[in-house]
């Protein structure tokens, strides 16, 4: 049974993953081609060109999906668990942590001083 899904799948994925390409390539080189050189005089790009684009800035701004650092939602969710499972003692240690790292707030925005502490 699982073996007839995947004759089906693997070539609809494949070709999906092609489409996308073909189309992403197609919507950035009309972009580019209908703003860019009357805006600014730039020269006009061709599909090879505006497909390297998409893939050079997909690795500059999306990673590929692979969240190393803050932000993702696995470090968000990690968080959030380590943050319930702390005892009262431990949610203001750390509170204090953060407040001698960023000064008087909540965190790295700064934040409302909390009461009874100096601005």
């Amino acid at each position: 049974m699982m073996k007839k899904k995947l004759i089906w799948i693997v070539p609809l994925a494949i070709l999906g993953m092609v489409a996308f390409v073909l189309v992403g390539g197609q919507i950035v080189m009309r972009l580019w081609n209908w703003l860019l050189p009357p805006l600014f005089g730039w020269k006009l790009i061709n599909f090879w060109q505006a497909l390297g684009l998409l893939v050079l800035c997909r690795i500059l701004f999306g990673g590929f999906g692979m969240k190393g650092g803050h932000g993702g939602p696995k470090w968000k969710r990690g968080m959030k668990e380590r943050c319930e499972n702390m005892t009262p003692e431990e949610r203001e240690q750390f509170k204090l942590r953060l407040q001698a790292r960023w000064g008087t707030g909540a965190g790295p925005s700064g934040g409302a001083p909390e009461a009874g502490t100096k601005a």
